[in-house]
């Protein structure tokens, strides 16, 4: 491992972008208010030609909620952080440009790239490693590549830079404290962990269906699509700490190995007509608001056709996992908004009879943002003691104090890449989801369609 420092200045690429506006900025301000950002330099950079009080503007307005929430240390620290902060305007896919900037600044350096993956990739192709600071970090946002063999190219153009522990690929959808309290339930926990495999677990859901469309977002959502924007990088993190075998430390190391040792064991199994599904979202109503059809969306190709709505079945080839389906499904437009992972266990061997009523198979519900666990088991009663009925036990877990994004500039900052994910990860994401990403393209599986506002096709069946 390299020896790790805090960074001394935070540079966004892309600082005039919708992400640094409405995540990034805001992410800081939060993490900068709460005095964990000590002594930082911000520095915005773009091709935009923004005047200095254009991007304060950005940088006041994105600061403004913490700002009125602070005490009166974090507002200092908020106003010392707005002062001090300037804007460059550069190319960064011009040769020499980003390397000049970052000789100018205050190391060591974490280099945020907000910016549509294609320019981030040359961007890396074009700096050299004599431009690169010592201790500089590079911060790479999804998606991570394109295809394993993408992902791979760029692994290497970044590791031609920098170590692999300054490298930061982005996930903000899994924050530290929904890691720490998976793994705290499945392992702190003694009678989960002797259930938790194929003899007792039938199936393993990770749900991600949101009830927000488009939204604008055409640019990037219509060349990606629901499989590879969500299933490919942050439900297959998700899957892969479901599944893991028990880390000696919840450290970086033994955690990001065992996530690694879960996902090379992983993949979807043809034939795809079985084991994936895709659909589009038509014109419909979600909470009073009218959806048009996505492909009337400003920006939207319909020759693409882009799926809104994905399903995958993933199996673990291991001793622990053998034989049991995990299902990853994320939505747009949805009827209902979820954001879970469901395992449920598999039904009693025999029930005595003398009992009436439904024996359902008892279900773990973990929920994601904000954290929450039920947990549904068969009760006696009430009122008839033989017959059974359904109970949830229901808790809600620790939360961050922290915007998702502040969690991860966090781990950025402190050189801690617990929340990033690590190159042979994301190539082995892409290595699952590929072999179906062709098949789609091939016209192997039709697109089907649902209308905004309800739970999908009516030829799915629904979940629990």
């Amino acid at each position: 491992m390299t020896s790790q420092s805090s960074v001394k200045t935070l540079l966004i690429l892309g600082a005039s972008g919708d992400l640094t506006g409405r995540l990034l900025l805001p992410g800081l301000a939060r993490l900068a208010a709460k005095g964990r950002a000590g002594g930082l330099k911000l520095v915005g950079a773009g091709s935009d030609p923004w005047t200095p009080e254009q991007w304060l503007e950005r940088v006041s307005t994105s600061f403004a909620d913490s700002l009125g929430q602070a005490d009166p240390a974090g507002k200092l620290e908020l106003e010392r952080i707005a002062r001090s902060t300037d804007y460059h305007q550069l190319d960064v896919t011009a040769g020499g440009e980003l390397g000049a900037l970052l000789k100018q600044l205050e190391g060591p350096v974490a280099v945020y790239f907000a910016l549509p993956p294609q320019v981030s990739q040359k961007a890396c192709e074009v700096l050299t490693p004599e431009e690169v600071p010592p201790g500089t970090r590079l911060v790479m946002e999804k998606p991570f590549g394109s295809s394993e063999a993408t992902a791979r190219e760029l692994n290497n153009t970044l590791v031609g830079l920098v170590p692999e522990d300054h490298i930061h690929r982005v996930d903000h959808f899994l924050g530290k404290a929904t890691v720490l309290n998976i793994l705290g339930l499945r392992f702190a926990n003694t009678f989960l962990e002797p259930v938790w495999n194929r003899n007792y677990i039938e199936k393993v859901e990770v749900i991600f269906e949101e009830d927000l469309a488009l939204e604008g977002r055409a640019r990037y959502y219509d060349g990606a699509g629901a499989l590879r924007d969500m299933i490919q990088s942050h439900l297959l993190q998700i899957m892969a700490l479901m599944a893991i075998e028990p880390p000696a430390t919840v450290g970086e190391r033994d955690l990001r190995d065992a996530v690694s040792t879960v996902l090379r064991a992983s993949s979807i199994k043809p034939p795809f007509s079985t084991t994936s599904r895709r659909a589009r979202y038509t014109a419909g109503s979600i909470s009073g608001r009218d959806i048009p059809d996505y492909v009337q969306e400003q920006g939207v190709d319909a020759s693409r056709n882009t799926e809104t709505l994905a399903e995958v079945r993933v199996e673990i080839d291991n001793w622990r996992w053998q034989g049991v389906p995990f299902i990853l499904r994320s939505g747009k437009a949805m009827g209902i908004k979820r954001k879970e992972a469901v395992i449920t266990f598999r039904p009693v061997p025999h029930l005595p009879a003398g009992f009436t009523g439904v024996d359902s198979p008892n279900q773990l519900r973990i929920g994601f943002g904000p954290d929450t666990l039920q947990f549904d088991v068969d009760v006696n009663g009430p009122g008839n003691i033989l017959s059974l009925d359904r109970a949830t036990l229901n808790a809600v877990l620790s939360a961050s104090d922290l915007l998702p994004y502040g969690e991860v500039l966090e781990g950025v900052l402190t050189g801690d890449p617990l929340l990033s994910v690590r190159g042979d990860a994301a190539e082995d994401c892409w290595r699952i989801v590929d072999p179906v990403l062709r098949s789609w393209s091939n016209g192997e599986l039709p697109l089907e369609e649902y209308d905004a506002g309800t739970t999908g096709p009516a030829s799915w069946p629904g979940s629990p």
